[in-house]
């Protein structure tokens, strides 16, 4: 089975490249873009049959590498 885990700033922290994204944008004239946020997918592949098992697995994961949990949020998505 696959995990996505997404991995994004908290709402009210800085993201600089974010907004040089959004700006850089702007700049080659796609003005519609206002803002832009930087974020990281990571692909997990994983042993085992228990989905349940599997993504209390991934959240640990998370809590102790994958996210800074003081300044990012993170979301999984499971898959088959």
């Amino acid at each position: 089975m696959k995990a996505l885990v997404y991995v994004g700033l908290k709402p009210g922290v800085l993201d600089p490249q974010g907004r040089t994204i959004a700006r850089s944008l702007n700049d080659l004239g796609f003005d519609e873009v206002t803002n832009a946020l930087q974020g990281k997918v990571i692909e997990l592949t994983l042993n085992g049959e228990d989905a349940e098992a599997a993504e209390a697995r991934v959240t640990e994961m998370c809590e102790k590498l994958l996210a800074n949990t003081v300044i990012e949020n993170y979301r999984i998505e499971m898959q088959p």
